[in-house]
């Protein structure tokens, strides 16, 4: 039997609250980014929920702030506190749609189930997460599997 994602109502904000979202088609499961880009934006790892995009809904939206910091996509933040709020890829392409939101900014984190681990290779070696059953992927693996990445 196949495994299926649930879906839930969630909000969140910023550290200032100048930014809030919700959406009521937030996944079960949340990933995790290693590459520089997520590195240096977050200061560590990207942990995040995609949630498609169309489904949600910004209040303080004038108070978002966007960079395109790659050919494939941006990234967004608040432009009174900083916080980090999304990234999106913005090439038409069968990796859009979909907007990955940092689970630290959802007012209740719990209840997401970690499922793959990317740029795992690029992680650095004082920690790990633990458990098991994810899927993780090398840079090499990445590339492969996201041929837009090809001209870093």
């Amino acid at each position: 039997m196949a495994q299926t994602e649930t879906t839930s109502r969630k909000t969140g904000k910023c550290l200032c609250g100048a930014v809030r979202f919700v959406s009521d088609k937030v996944p079960s499961t949340a990933g995790i980014c290693h590459c520089e880009q997520c590195r240096r934006w977050t200061g560590l790892a990207l942990m995040g929920v995609t949630i498609p995009t169309d489904t949600i809904t910004w209040e303080g939206a004038e108070h978002i702030g966007r960079i395109q910091s790659s050919e494939w996509a941006e990234r967004a933040w608040c432009t009174k506190c900083g916080t980090g709020l999304f990234y999106r890829v913005t090439a038409d392409n069968e990796w859009s749609g979909g907007t990955e939101i940092p689970v630290g900014l959802f007012d209740d984190p719990n209840g997401f189930e970690l499922k793959n681990e990317i740029f795992i290779d690029q992680k650095p070696d004082g920690f790990a997460f633990a458990g098991d059953g994810r899927k993780e992927m090398t840079r090499a693996d990445c590339i492969k599997l996201f041929s837009q990445l090809d001209s870093e």
